[in-house]
């Protein structure tokens, strides 16, 4: 069904402000995805806040058009879905899921920073882990040390104490 002008006009408004808030965009083509499992990819992207559209290409290439997806409007050939992410991994993580379980989603690469990623680089951007596991990860790793001289200065106060510590307790836990 083709649309007219201002229903034309209306998807490229609506594809450029999804661009000019997102961070990352992933291109796959999805020929032969059953719509079961389009519809699953879907489900999946919106819970991630993944915003995931089939468009035309010429209408995708004039919306991204002057933003930092602009470097891949020559990729944008053949029957493809656009994800478009506020995170940074999150587009890249739904489709390379969901293309890990079906064959027929091929990725055909992305835009993150301005800079145009390949198959791999979406792939590598996928495999970071969120926000939340990084900074976890960065609170272990700083209160590592901290721990440590806790561990060791208890230690040390045992053996200086001469195992006065342990012998204060065993008696109340005998009166028990």
């Amino acid at each position: 069904m083709s649309l007219n002008r201002s229903e034309k006009q209306a998807v490229i408004e609506e594809v450029t402000g999804l661009a000019a808030k997102a961070q990352t965009l992933v291109m796959a083509e999805y020929r032969g995805i059953t719509v079961a499992d389009m519809t699953k990819l879907r489900n999946d992207a919106r819970s991630k806040g993944v915003s995931l559209s089939v468009l035309k290409n010429t209408l995708a290439r004039r919306a991204v058009a002057g933003s930092a997806f602009e470097i891949v409007g020559d990729q944008m050939t053949g029957p493809l879905i656009y994800g478009f992410s506020v995170d940074a991994t999150a587009a890249a993580k739904v489709v390379a899921d969901f293309a890990k379980t079906n064959d027929k989603l091929v990725i055909r690469g992305g835009a993150y920073g301005g800079k145009s990623l390949d198959v791999n680089a979406v792939k590598a951007l996928a495999n970071i882990p969120s926000k939340e596991v990084l900074l976890a990860q960065l609170c272990g790793l700083l209160m590592s040390p901290i721990s440590r001289t806790a561990v060791v200065l208890g230690a040390l106060a045992t053996k200086k104490g001469g195992g006065d510590a342990p012998a204060a307790e065993e008696p109340a836990a005998a009166a028990a």
